[in-house]
């Protein structure tokens, strides 16, 4: 796998900037479905939707359901159906760009934790890159000490959760198959989405109306062809993400998952009149940037592993 990794790094890389291309697309749909279902339901529909396809995902030979070890394979399900959760709860409530800024703090909380939790040493090139990214972030999210609203802080949660499971992976999950791993978050997502739409379906009058509080929609007819976009899409994307680092080197093929912090944002404005400002695109360039260096420093210090 690892001399194929070698020959393949273009075909990874144009696989992975076709992943998030088509990501940055159908995430912008959440916005179309929000006034129509709410986010448990869309994730519940969305799920009954995925397992047949990722099962054919596993019937082509891209790894088997069946996971190795239950336990770490279930607590990263639930970690990354938090951020999930925190993520397209955001999509619904601000410009997609904010939202993938607040989600893509994942790096940066993967470092700190790895140093101030797990004791591992970080350089100066990896703490340059922390607070790059960080400050990139502030110029996404613009938030104002004067008129602080805690919605900023969803996709910021989204990012932690996200980074814990990126953590789980690596150090429990890394001999589990893709496919498995894919469909056991998949159903999780979905049992979360059932437990949720129960709750806001028993409970309608409890909670202001809203996409994140919003119980079951019968009519969900106008909603269907957005779902079904939505998980054909997400399907398609995560087989091209998967074979992406199955034939590229991992840090090399990670810088460009960046690349949808560029579709996201252009396709909403295109479509969908999102304005982005200069300080805006300065914090994506920057979160980028920030981006590139972990991947660069990544690369140096599996090199500098395999020299000694």
């Amino acid at each position: 796998m690892q001399a194929e990794s070698q020959t393949s790094p273009v075909l990874a890389s144009v696989l992975m900037v076709s992943a998030m291309a088509i990501i940055g697309v159908i995430d912008n749909v959440v916005i179309l479905l929000a006034d129509t279902i709410g986010l448990w339901q869309f994730h519940l529909s969305r799920a009954l939707l995925m397992l047949p396809l990722i099962g054919g995902l596993s019937l082509l030979g891209m790894g088997s359901l069946r996971p190795q070890r239950l336990g770490p394979v279930i607590l990263r399900s639930v970690l990354i159906t938090l951020a999930m959760l925190f993520y397209f709860a955001s999509l619904a409530l601000m410009p997609i760009a904010q939202a993938l800024a607040g989600l893509f703090t994942s790096p940066i909380f993967v470092l700190l934790i790895s140093a101030l939790a797990m004791g591992q040493r970080i350089g100066p090139w990896r703490i340059l890159a922390v607070l790059i990214g960080f400050a990139g972030i502030l110029c996404v999210l613009q938030p104002n000490p004067h008129e602080f609203d805690t919605q900023t802080l969803l996709p910021v949660a989204g990012g932690l959760f996200y980074a814990l499971s990126s953590i789980i992976t690596r150090s429990h999950c890394a001999q589990e198959s893709t496919v498995a791993l894919l469909a056991a978050m998949i159903t999780t997502l979905g049992m979360a989405g059932a437990i949720g739409l129960i709750v806001f379906s028993t409970l309608p009058h409890s909670f202001p109306d809203g996409f994140v509080t919003r119980g079951m929609v019968w009519h969900m007819q106008p909603a269907l062809f957005w779902i079904v976009v939505q998980a054909v899409g997400s399907t398609i994307a995560v087989f091209m993400l998967i074979k992406a680092y199955q034939i590229g080197e991992t840090s090399y093929v990670a810088v460009f998952e960046y690349s949808v912090m560029i579709f996201g944002p252009l396709f909403a404005w295109v479509a969908l009149g999102q304005v982005i400002g200069v300080m805006q695109i300065a914090g994506i360039g920057l979160i980028a940037a920030a981006g590139a260096l972990l991947g660069w420093r990544s690369r140096r210090a599996a090199a500098l592993e395999d020299t000694a």
